[in-house]
């Protein structure tokens, strides 16, 4: 017999528990607030809401089914399960945040802020839970496949995101690295720079898109669901030894980039998880490109 499906709620901390967590009460969280011109209940408000949205989409999930909670930060230690249907709860971030540790689940995004969230990602309100769980199982049922990017390295690590994977230094340090398009008979050019980031078309109404504007670029930003992505150098610093001729271009489906390290460290995150994060030391290579795993989001 087939196990029944596993509702995950994906939730995170709200910004009202960070400041208890730090402070111990709501009094004591009100008064240092206060004493720098501001007022907690703005964010007690945001918590009730997510609060709120989280009780009602727990109510939501079918009886017959599984279900259980993980926190944002507990992420990278959860095992996800081929049955399992992930739903989101909080900010576009969040189904983000999730998506690199998926193997083609269905995701759900729920919106606990309307109209303070862009709602690219969480598309829909907590009263919609129930109907979109019974999609998300539905033969035929209607999702978009949105493009994720991967990084593999030479020692086999290997890095899901959905928005953008990030390459530099730890802190503001210089980042060395030598750079080229994978199978290319050169070996690239050595560049020195504050990193490199290559995203997708979801990433590119965000971090990408800034880097996009800024520059002026002739580059076709891709489409979320387009098999394409773009990358940027930050800050390339030309010097006798460095160059600054490759410093953004697009890879296809089967196209990757290739960089070597040429400094002592280097991380890899993508999605703005840090803690989560590659580490590469002088002399080794990765590659990255399009990857053969897709979000796959409850429309």
């Amino acid at each position: 017999m087939s196990l029944a499906p596993r509702a995950v709620l994906v939730h995170r901390t709200t910004e009202y528990e960070e400041l208890l967590a730090r402070h111990g009460t709501h009094g004591q969280a009100a008064f240092v607030l206060a004493a720098r011109g501001r007022s907690i209940e703005e964010v007690a408000a945001r918590h009730r809401r997510n609060a709120q949205a989280l009780t009602e989409v727990a109510a939501a999930v079918p009886l017959r089914w599984r279900r259980t909670r993980v926190e944002r930060a507990d992420l990278d230690r959860f095992l996800f399960g081929p049955e399992d249907v992930v739903v989101v709860v909080g900010q576009d971030g969040l189904v983000a945040n999730a998506a690199k540790y998926l193997s083609g689940q269905p995701v759900v995004g729920i919106d606990t802020d309307p109209g303070r969230n862009p709602g690219v990602l969480v598309r829909h309100r907590a009263s919609d839970t129930a109907a979109l769980c019974r999609a998300a199982v539905a033969p035929g049922g209607t999702v978009d496949a949105l493009t994720m990017t991967e990084a593999v390295a030479d020692d086999t690590q290997r890095l899901l995101a959905l928005n953008e994977i990030y390459l530099g230094a730890p802190g503001h340090q210089t980042a060395r690295y030598r750079i080229a398009p994978d199978g290319a008979p050169s070996a690239g050019e050595s560049q020195a720079s504050s990193g490199v980031l290559v995203g997708t078309g979801t990433g590119s109404t965000g971090w990408l898109r800034s880097l996009w504007l800024e520059r002026g670029s002739r580059l076709r930003l891709p489409d979320p669901s387009d098999p394409r992505l773009v990358w940027f150098v930050r800050e390339a610093w030309p010097s006798p030894a460095t160059g600054t001729s490759m410093v953004a271009g697009e890879l296809g489906r089967r196209e990757a980039l290739r960089l070597t390290v040429e400094s002592d460290r280097m991380v890899v995150f993508g999605d703005g998880m840090e803690s989560d994060a590659l580490e590469l030391t002088w002399g080794q290579t990765i590659r990255l490109g399009v990857s053969d795993t897709s979000l796959r989001l409850v429309a």
